[in-house]
């Protein structure tokens, strides 16, 4: 089976990350998309970042809805930092040897030579990379992207340019403004219900 992973803070998952993940799973004919929350994201140190069951629970409610979505905590259940190439490689240890096809945007790919591994991450899976508005791939196996068969493992994912974020959803709901739409109904009722975001 193909197996998607859409990893994320999902701080909140919005609409954005839904319409993706079903463009991958039609385009690249998914089995599954395996949404993961991150739990202490590298990445993201300099920031406050929701407590994990929370985002967790956002996941939850915004998946409920498609049966081939399905939420895996394993990155919010591991202690220390997270790290792409050691989930892969616990997700293949669990579901044995599926064909993972880890799903990013454009902005995350383009920071790939800092991650952790990432020749033996292109070992482990296809990378699925999602384009963002003013940003283009860039040349691989030149420079700090010659990763050893990095070229014949990426794809492109044809997919509308979506322009919802996170931070801007965070944003509104501090200003007071409303989020319906860009975000699930049970997202929405969540970060009222909880005060999320709020200054």
């Amino acid at each position: 089976m193909n197996v998607g992973v859409l990893g994320g803070t999902f701080d909140p998952i919005h609409v954005g990350h839904l319409i993706i993940a079903e463009e991958a799973r039609v385009e690249l004919g998914l089995s599954e998309v395996l949404f993961v929350p991150a739990g202490n994201p590298w990445l993201k140190v300099n920031r406050a970042i929701t407590p994990a069951a929370m985002r967790v629970e956002m996941v939850r409610r915004a998946i409920g809805g498609n049966e081939h979505f399905r939420l895996c905590t394993l990155e919010v259940e591991r202690s220390g930092r997270s790290y792409t190439v050691d989930t892969i490689a616990s997700l293949k240890k669990q579901l044995g040897e599926q064909s993972f096809f880890f799903i990013l945007g454009q902005d995350s790919f383009n920071d790939l030579p800092l991650w952790k591994d990432p020749a033996r991450l292109v070992e482990l899976c296809r990378l699925v990379v999602v384009p963002r508005v003013g940003l283009t791939l860039p040349e691989l196996n030149s420079g700090p992207f010659a990763i050893p068969g990095l070229a014949d493992r990426v794809t492109e994912l044809s997919t509308p340019l979506i322009g919802v974020s996170s931070s801007e959803i965070r944003q509104r709901v501090a200003r007071g403004l409303s989020v319906r739409y860009l975000v699930a109904d049970g997202v929405a009722e969540y970060i009222a219900e909880q005060g999320l975001y709020r200054d």
